[in-house]
């Protein structure tokens, strides 16, 4: 049997980013290992058939004892078992176990899906992490990049052989279960931000433009956020300061849910101001994918959901007054155009987001690195008796 890890920083990712890979390649009868710490959705991908082998991985912290003791984790998980092939995804995993891997001649499959401010500020963290990419990277049998500007940069500075890159459209959606639905028809124009409680998620800006918009059009439109308080990352926005957001009247929080296509469905217009690095949103090409027009920001990553004036609009990032613009165009649409706008989104998202597309050139490099292994069997096995019988 083929032995395929994959690896992240929690099992929330993996199952809901990565499900439909993982049942792709159960269907091929390989042996999926999922290596990640243990959380409430472990025991989902238990029932899909998965082996799990939990680690630790502390996702937002800097210290590097604690760093260490991961790559550690990590070679000792290669030694005990043996896989043919491992998919890393989340920075830690792409750069701590493509180093253990390398330890043990795993081949690697990493993942950069967007950098963040890995790159943006010149904090001795940041500093590291780039280091730690430009010593892990080049071991990665394939890397793929979620976007061109990600992929040049790391070729441009030698963290990557350019041989071993591919560029693929974000995470992918998947269409048969994002499926296209208008929004009811009953005057009032729903909005909503689908994405983690960062600030670097442009949330504060959505917050900001709410408030002022309902001064001007009253309880005409409505404002959503959706999305789980991220308590371990920096940047996180506290629970405190959410309540207080909903009490002033302008936000309603929707907490989180494994259901996001029942609120998607129900909203007019999904909004991402962003101005963290990213890959490609994969909120945002669920929501193109069910018909929603899209206002996100003009950056690296958000840009490439949206046709401006076509299926949606981009703004300026970090300025709530770009943003309260955009969202006046949609507030402004007469609701045959805003339903037009949506349906060139699913159009959109569907001649260019299909996550088939993602999980075959997955299974194509694993196909690869198997023919391989199978051909240096062959060869290692005809010298072998060779020798024996002295040709």
């Amino acid at each position: 049997m083929i032995n395929i890890a994959i690896t992240a920083n929690t099992s929330w990712y993996i199952y809901n980013f990565r499900i439909n890979t993982i049942r792709a390649l159960l269907k091929k009868n390989f042996n999926i290992f999922i290596i990640s710490p243990y959380d409430s959705y472990t025991e989902n991908l238990k029932k899909e058939g998965c082996k799990f082998i939990p680690i630790n991985i502390d996702r937002g912290g800097t210290n590097p004892s604690k760093d260490f003791f991961t790559f550690i984790s990590f070679c000792k998980i290669y030694k005990d078992n043996t896989f043919d092939c491992i998919l890393n995804f989340t920075p830690k995993n792409n750069i701590y176990s493509t180093l253990a891997a390398r330890v043990f001649k795993i081949n690697t499959i990493n993942n950069i899906s967007g950098l963040g401010f890995l790159f943006s500020n010149k904090k001795l963290s940041s500093l590291v992490a780039r280091f730690l990419y430009k010593i892990s990277q080049t071991h990665a049998r394939t890397v793929f990049f979620q976007n061109k500007h990600d992929m040049e940069l790391f070729i441009g500075k030698g963290f990557v052989k350019k041989e071993n890159v591919i560029l693929i459209n974000g995470s992918g959606v998947d269409l048969e279960r994002f499926v296209y639905h208008e929004s009811v028809n009953d005057g009032v124009i729903r909005f909503l931000l689908s994405a983690r409680m960062l600030y670097e998620k442009g949330v504060q800006h959505f917050v900001e433009a709410a408030d002022q918009l309902k001064k001007r059009h009253g309880e005409s439109i409505e404002f959503n956020l959706l999305g789980f308080i991220d308590k371990d990352n920096p940047s996180a926005i506290s629970e405190n300061t959410i309540n207080n957001w909903v009490k002033n009247g302008s936000i309603n929080y929707l907490g989180v849910t494994d259901s996001v296509e029942d609120i998607i469905k129900n909203v007019d217009c999904v909004v991402l101001p962003s101005y963290y690095r990213e890959g490609i949103p994969k909120s945002l090409i669920e929501a193109g994918a069910m018909g929603k027009p899209i206002i996100t920001t003009d950056s690296i990553g958000c840009r490439n959901t949206v046709d401006p004036d076509i299926n949606g609009y981009l703004c300026e990032p970090k300025s709530t007054i770009s943003l309260i613009e955009q969202i006046e165009k949609i507030i402004k649409m007469p609701r045959d155009e805003l339903i037009l706008m949506g349906k060139s989104s699913r159009l959109k998202m569907q001649n260019e987001f299909d996550e088939r597309i993602i999980i075959n050139k997955y299974l194509s490099q694993i196909n690869m690195f198997l023919k391989e292994a199978n051909t240096h069997d062959w060869y290692f096995k005809y010298f072998w008796w060779c020798s024996i019988f002295r040709v």
